[in-house]
């Protein structure tokens, strides 16, 4: 993929799928730290031992948050100026994920519509796998506009 033009002709197909990810435990306490949520589950691995997960989890929000890093990493358009997170229609956090696991996202194309001042607003089926898991932790369909 050249240009955000050159989507137009994806509706349909999956279009990228990025690099993976490693959720470590000073990403967690970060995002902790960020947005004040402190959960033991998150933050407390010597209590999260003895949860039914055997360690601490990310943040779902955490895993949601790196939709922006995962496209950014797998997809680059030489004609775009600006692009801009627009909404989710639709979010499930499907399954935990475990400090030290890796995660991917893949990007299908639902939508590409233009918009006004020289964009477009595509819609994103998206899923965020979990190296070695057979559920993914995260579906969603995300809105991104693009200006070029």
């Amino acid at each position: 993929m050249t240009t955000i033009r050159d989507l137009a002709s994806r509706v349909g197909q999956e279009v990228g799928v990025s690099p993976w990810v490693e959720i470590t435990q000073e990403r967690i306490d970060t995002f902790a730290k960020a947005i004040e949520d402190f959960q033991w589950i998150h933050v407390d691995p010597a209590r999260a031992k003895a949860s039914p997960f055997g360690g601490t989890i990310a943040h779902g929000f955490l895993t949601l948050s790196l939709l922006s890093h995962l496209s950014e990493q797998t997809f680059s358009f030489s004609d775009r100026r600006m692009g801009i997170n627009y909404g989710l229609n639709r979010v499930r956090f499907t399954s935990p994920v475990p400090v030290g696991s890796r995660v991917r996202a893949r990007f299908t194309l639902a939508k590409f519509e233009t918009i006004e001042g020289d964009g477009v607003q595509v819609t994103w089926n998206t899923v965020v796998e979990i190296e070695g898991a057979s559920k993914p932790a995260l579906v969603a369909e995300w809105l991104g506009r693009h200006y070029y």
